[in-house]
């Protein structure tokens, strides 16, 4: 009796796990899913005010390489279940220069903004570096 009862609880464990992991893969996929969509129609959207507009300015166009990214990012993601970290820093990279280039577009004069923000890009551009560096990624072809 004691046997068929550990048998039971055997079966319904692994049974709950199995759903459990269903249950935690699907929620993965849909989030991803969502996310993806998001920013192909955040994309979408931009790129038609481009249109509208009739032309695009360099912030259009970093903001666009920024959506490129993030889409990129999610496709790795959704393939090899890591993030990319180096993904996050191209787009922080690219929404940093953005800012820069809008705060000299409106202000056209020097400032300390424009210091930190170059700053900040060049620390960012050295972890990328750093990471590219690592002794786990030495061997590894570059992406």
């Amino acid at each position: 009796m004691q046997s068929f009862i550990y048998s039971l609880r055997e079966d319904a464990s692994i049974m709950v796990d199995g759903l459990g992991s269903f249950l935690a893969d699907a929620f993965h996929y849909l989030t991803l899913f969502a996310i993806g969509a998001t920013v192909a129609w955040s994309a979408i959207t931009a790129f038609m005010g481009m249109l509208s507009r009739g032309h695009a300015s360099i912030d259009d166009i970093l903001l666009l390489f920024i959506y490129l990214e993030l889409g990129g990012m999610v496709g790795i993601y959704f393939k090899t279940n890591l993030m990319p970290v180096r993904c996050l820093i191209y787009i922080a990279i690219t929404a940093l220069s953005r800012l820069l280039i809008s705060d000299i577009q409106a202000h056209h004069q020097p400032d300390m903004g424009i210091l930190l923000a170059s700053g900040a890009i060049l620390m960012l551009a050295l972890s990328t570096l750093a990471i590219r560096k690592t002794p786990d990624n030495a061997e590894k072809p570059s992406a």
